[in-house]
C-alpha cells in the first residue's frame, strides 16, 4: 500500500496541548541539573516528532491521516509531561536525515537503531531491544537461513536489516547466496509481496514481524537471527538540552507506570521495551 505524502503537510498543522509537571533527576545525555532543563522546557513550546509513516507498531500514518503506534504515544506522553505542543512529522524512512537537518523535525523517533550509528546522532537512552529476523510463509519450505540460497528476499530500504545484508562484516555473505535482494520503500509493501509470492522471504525487525504475524498467521519467523540491536531517539548533535529533557521525562514516565501502560497496548513489542526494567 503506497502512502499519500501530502498527509505530512496536514499533520504538521495538527497539535495537542498538554499540562506540565516538574522534571526529576539528572539525565543520560549530559550532567545539567533538572532545574536547568525545566527552564529550557518553558521555552520549548512545540515538539516536532519525526517518524516513519509506515513502521507499525512503533509509528504509522493510516489512510485517514491519523497517527498511532508506541513511539507516537510515548512522544505525546513526553509532551504532556512538559506541557509542550506535539506536532507529528511523518515521512518516508529514507528521508529521515534530510528532515532532521532541515529542522522539519526535532528528532528521529521511530524504532531507530542506535547500533552502528553511535557517532551520527546525539542519542537518548535506549528504550527498546530488537532483533533482525527472516519472515516466510509457513508453507514455503524455508526453515533455516541456509535455505534462502537461490531465493528472492525482500527488505525495506535504509533499515538495519538492509544495512546488515549489505555489510561485509554483517550478513552480506548470506545475501550473496540469494537469487536477489528486493528493496522496498516500506515493509507494508514487502509483506504484501510476500503474501502474494512475489518474494520468498523478508529480512525484518522482529517487532515489525510480530505485528504482521498477529494479523496473518500464514507467516512465521525462522529461528535463526540476523542480528540484534537497541532502539533510541536520534537528535541533532547540538541539541543536548532537548535530549536531556526527553531522557528525564522517559525516566519519570517509566517510574509512574505510563510507559508500561502504553506498551501493554502493543503486545507484539511489549516484552522488548526496556524502559524502567
Amino acid at each position: 500500500m503506497q502512502m499519500n505524502l501530502n498527509r505530512r503537510d496536514f499533520l504538521r498543522g495538527t497539535a495537542m496541548l498538554f499540562a506540565a509537571p516538574t522534571v526529576l533527576g539528572l539525565v543520560a545525555c549530559g550532567s545539567k541539573p533538572a532545574a536547568d532543563a525545566d527552564a529550557t522546557a518553558e521555552a520549548a513550546k512545540t515538539f516536532k516528532h519525526g517518524f516513519d509513516l509506515d513502521y507499525r507498531p512503533y509509528s504509522y500514518l493510516d489512510d485517514n491521516g491519523e497517527t498511532g503506534g508506541f513511539d507516537v504515544e510515548l512522544a505525546q506522553a513526553v509532551c504532556a509531561y512538559y506541557g509542550w505542543e506535539y506536532v507529528a512529522v511523518p515521512f518516508n524512512w529514507d528521508a529521515k536525515d534530510a528532515e532532521l537537518q532541515a529542522g522539519s523535525c526535532d528528532c528521529i523517533w521511530s524504532g531507530f537503531t542506535i547500533n552502528g550509528r553511535e557517532d551520527d546522532y546525539l542519542w537518548s537512552k535506549p528504550y527498546s531491544d530488537n532483533t533482525q529476523m527472516v519472515m516466510v510463509k509457513k508453507d514455503s519450505g524455508i526453515a533455516t537461513l541456509a535455505d534462502l540460497a537461490g531465493k528472492k528476499v525482500g527488505v525495506q530500504t535504509a533499515t538495519s536489516a538492509y544495512d546488515l545484508l549489505n555489510d561485509e562484516e554483517g550478513q552480506k555473505a548470506l545475501a550473496d547466496t540469494f537469487a536477489s535482494l528486493e528493496v522496498y520503500e516500506t515493509y507494508t509493501i514487502a509483506i504484501t509481496d510476500l503474501k502474494a509470492g512475489a518474494v520468498d522471504a523478508i529480512a525484518v525487525d522482529v517487532t515489525r514481524a510480530n505485528e504482521a504475524i498477529a494479523n496473518d498467521d500464514s507467516f512465521v519467523l525462522l529461528d535463526e537471527a540476523l542480528g540484534s540491536e537497541q532502539y533510541g531517539i536520534g537528535f541533532r548533535k547540538e541539541d543536548t538540552e532537548l535530549c536531556e529533557q526527553v531522557n528525564a521525562a522517559l525516566d519519570a514516565l517509566a517510574a509512574d507506570g505510563t510507559v508500561a501502560t502504553i506498551a501493554a497496548k502493543y503486545p507484539e513489542i511489549e516484552e522488548y521495551i526496556i524502559l524502567g526494567k
